[in-house]
C-alpha cells in the first residue's frame, strides 16, 4: 500500500506557520512515505470580495494571490524534481468551490491544470448573515456572527453546508476539475464550542448519502484529513467514522490528508487512521 499523504501546504500559504515545504517533504521521507502531494490554496476570484462579508482578514489570508501561482509552482515543481529519487511529490491546488464563480474556477483550472497531478475540492466559505459569505473555519467569533441565524437550529447549519458539499461535487468545473473532496465535515470545526449535535439528522444522512453516491459514481476521492483532530473545538477526523464507514462500503477511494501547515504537522495522526485506509484508496 503507497504510503501517501495527500493534502499539505508550503510557505505560500498566508495563514500557515511559514515553514518552507523542502523541509516539510524531507520529515514526510523521514517517516517512511513515498507519496506527496502539495495542494496549496488557489486564488479566489477577485470579485468574491463583493460577496464576503466575514473578517477581511479571514478573506486575504485564505489562499495565493493571483501573482503568487506561477511562483507556487515553480517551487513545487523544483521539489518534484529535487526529490524524485526519494519520493513522488505531486504538485497541486486545493480549490475553493464557490457557487456563482463556477466559470471563473474553471477558467483557472483550465490554464494551471496541466502544470498539476493531484488536486483537492473544498468548501470554506458559505452563505449566512445578510445572504453574503462567511468563513467556515476562520475563528468562533466570526462563524457565530456569520451564521447565527442557524446556530439555534444546528441541523440547517448542517445542512447548508452539506448543500454546498454535493454542488462541489456536481459541479462542472471542467477537464481539470480536482477529483479529491477535501475535509466534507469542516462544518464540524467548531462543534465542541458551539455544543453541536454529534450526530446528523435523518434528512442531512440522506442528503450525505446522496453526496457519497455521486462521489462513487463519478470516480471521485475523499480526503481522509486528520486535522481536525488537533482543532480545539473539533477533535475528530473529517469526515468522522459513520462516514468513513459507509464510503467504505462504497468503495470509494479515501486518501490521507494532514493538511499540514508546518513542519510538525506532516504526517499527523497518520496511525490513528491507516487502518480505514483501503488499499485501494491510492493509484
Amino acid at each position: 500500500m503507497v504510503k501517501k499523504d495527500g493534502h499539505t501546504h508550503t510557505q505560500f500559504c498566508p495563514h500557515g506557520s511559514g515553514d518552507n515545504a523542502q523541509q516539510m517533504i524531507e520529515k514526510a521521507i523521514k517517516m517512511g512515505f513515498t507519496e506527496y502531494s502539495i495542494t496549496e490554496h488557489a486564488p479566489l476570484p477577485p470579485a468574491f470580495k463583493h460577496v464576503f462579508e466575514g473578517e477581511l482578514e479571514g478573506l486575504v489570508t485564505a489562499s495565493l494571490t493571483a501573482d503568487q501561482v506561477v511562483p507556487y509552482l515553480e517551487f513545487a515543481q523544483r521539489m518534484q524534481a529535487k526529490y524524485a529519487q526519494q519520493i513522488k511529490v505531486n504538485v497541486g491546488f486545493e480549490v475553493d468551490y464557490l457557487p456563482g464563480f463556477e466559470d471563473w474556477t474553471t477558467d483557472f483550472l483550465n490554464r494551471y491544470g496541466s502544470r498539476t497531478q493531484d488536486n483537492i475540492l473544498s468548501v470554506h466559505f458559505m452563505p449566512g448573515t445578510h445572504d453574503k459569505f462567511w468563513c467556515v473555519d476562520y475563528t468562533t467569533a466570526d462563524f457565530a456572527k456569520g451564521f447565527a441565524a442557524d446556530l439555534h437550529q444546528p441541523q440547517t447549519l448542517f445542512h447548508h453546508f452539506l448543500q454546498l458539499e454535493y454542488q462541489a461535487v456536481t459541479a462542472d468545473l471542467g477537464a481539470y476539475k480536482p477529483q479529491r473532496m477535501g475535509h466534507l465535515t469542516l462544518i464540524r470545526k467548531y462543534q465542541d464550542w458551539f455544543n453541536l449535535p454529534r450526530q446528523f439528522n435523518s434528512a442531512n444522512k440522506q442528503l450525505m448519502l446522496r453526496i457519497l453516491k455521486e462521489i462513487r459514481d463519478r470516480h471521485y476521492q475523499i480526503d481522509l484529513n486528520t486535522a481536525g483532530l488537533y482543532k480545539e473545538y473539533c477533535n475528530e477526523v473529517y469526515p468522522d467514522r459513520w462516514i468513513i464507514k459507509l464510503a467504505q462500503e462504497m468503495q470509494i477511494p479515501l486518501v490521507f490528508g494532514s493538511d499540514a501547515h508546518s513542519i510538525q504537522e506532516v504526517g499527523h495522526g497518520y496511525h490513528q487512521i491507516e487502518r480505514w485506509v483501503a488499499p485501494t484508496s491510492h493509484e
